[in-house]
């Protein structure tokens, strides 16, 4: 530690954005990284605990304590090296992640946590400004072939490790480009492309080849590609929303947030010549009154595009109550992340959140979308259960943002013969499927989670996947 007591002289500082005001005026970046002088500061505020708990909120494990004191001496290379010992993509992490490892740093119990997501953020992108990141073919190939089905996080870290290797390694994508949701299912100012594509373009020249717009048992039959291949990795996603089941679901105007998403990124990509538009119903919030039903992460992302849209009005019905206090996380869960906090990206842009709020309809008027229905817990009541408060609030398009059942069992999963288990995912619980050579890694496997937890399981994957072909 370069300072023992830095935590102490030293506050933490807010993490630079671009002004709210502004940046809803287009689809650019919103998040920006410190300068040198002040992540140096930062760095130093990490206690050195004697049990750092942020690597055991981080479901990587990172090394956070050893890259935090490297940044604090200005070691930036020798930090790379350290956080890409434990992740392959830092710059999704970095930018995207909701950072339970700051909700387990020590700091946390009583002060402000040390602000580890916008380290990791610096360390990657001064790597790439450096020319650190680089290539690394391996040596030698092994002569054994992986066909990966699936290019988000988790199929693009079981192709890394498996590289690595030296196994050859095959990726192939339904969609235009390579991904997954991060790619049409987050918002460009949150995860411009260009982030993906430069890794992307790295893991080309180490020799993995990525093949898109093949959508396996679809255009591709799942066993004629698993007949190619020594192992073959189902890495899909958890893809298949989480019905509302209300009455008015069936309304237009009413649409799963995915829809939307993948409509208005593709739109913003399109508009960037980096992919094609889509013949789909076009779900636009523009000049309307939005709703989204569900209060996480997906529900803040359709408010921030609706907002880029310049939508009427825009509410979002979360079903938790508030988190307690001003501090950005309930204290009595520490060192476990809050299901909530006060405030996300989206909200300071502008709309509002409701919440204890319960959808019990939703209503229209000839066959279109009008209002949603539902009853608001009162938790400040002395009753136990507090009293139900009905409410209306007026729609001309809703979002279902409730989450996702389980992966798409037509196509790949139905051709191969996969067992799944109760909750409907690919039944792999060691990431061994249940017919002989096929793998599963990432939600497929664990269902719907973060990308932080997709690429932690790609990288188990791999490995299990790396024994299999050593034994046969």
């Amino acid at each position: 530690m370069t300072d023992p007591r830095g935590f102490l002289k030293a506050p933490r500082v807010l993490s630079p954005e671009r002004d709210p005001r502004e940046r809803v005026a287009d689809y650019g970046e919103i998040f920006e990284v410190l300068p040198e002088p002040e992540l140096l500061i930062q760095g130093g505020r990490c206690m050195d605990c004697g049990i750092p708990f942020c690597l055991n909120g981080c479901p990587l494990g990172n090394l956070i304590p050893d890259w935090n004191d490297l940044v604090s001496r200005g070691q930036w290379q020798q930090a790379i090296e350290q956080l890409h010992a434990t992740n392959n993509f830092p710059e999704l992490t970095g930018l995207i992640c909701p950072a339970p490892c700051e909700s387990a740093c020590v700091l946390e119990i009583n002060d402000d946590p040390v602000m580890i997501k916008q380290i990791e953020l610096a360390i990657i992108e001064r790597a790439f400004e450096e020319g650190w990141v680089v290539a690394r073919p391996p040596e030698q190939r092994t002569g054994r072939t992986v066909a990966v089905v699936g290019s988000g996080p988790a199929g693009m870290a079981v192709a890394a490790q498996l590289n690595r290797s030296g196994h050859t390694i095959t990726v192939y994508e339904r969609d235009e480009a390579v991904g997954g949701l991060n790619r049409f299912g987050v918002p460009d100012h949150k995860l411009e492309k260009w982030y993906i594509d430069r890794r992307v373009r790295v893991l080309e020249q180490e020799g993995i080849e990525f093949r898109c717009g093949d959508d396996i048992g679809g255009n591709l039959p799942a066993d004629e590609l698993s007949a190619r291949y020594d192992a073959l990795v189902v890495a899909i996603g958890s893809r298949t929303p989480r019905e509302l089941n209300v009455p008015g679901c069936e309304l237009e105007g009413v649409h799963f947030a995915m829809d939307y998403l993948y409509q208005r990124n593709r739109s913003v990509a399109s508009a960037e010549g980096l992919a094609a538009p889509r013949p789909d119903k076009v779900i636009s919030a523009a000049g309307k009154r939005l709703a989204v039903i569900g209060g996480g992460d997906t529900g803040a992302d359709c408010m921030s595009n609706a907002h880029r849209e310049r939508a009427i009005s825009a509410v979002q019905l979360d079903t938790y109550p508030a988190p307690g206090g001003t501090r950005p996380r309930e204290i009595a869960t520490w060192p476990r992340h809050p299901r909530r906090l006060p405030t996300n990206y989206a909200l300071e842009e502008g709309g509002t959140r409701r919440f204890n709020t319960v959808v019990t309809a939703i209503r229209g008027k000839d066959g279109r979308v009008t209002h949603v229905s539902g009853s608001r817990q009162d938790s400040s009541s002395s009753s136990a259960r507090g009293h139900a408060n009905d409410f209306s609030v007026p729609a001309d398009l809703v979002l279902i943002a409730v989450g996702f059942s389980h992966p798409e069992h037509e196509g790949l999963i139905e051709q191969l013969g996969l067992e799944t288990d109760g909750r409907g995912n690919v039944r792999a619980p060691v990431f061994a499927a249940s017919v002989d050579g096929v793998f599963a890694a990432g939600d497929a496997r664990i269902g719907q989670s973060l990308t932080v937890t997709a690429i932690d399981d790609g990288r188990k994957c791999a490995r299990a996947v790396d024994r299999y072909l050593a034994a046969s």
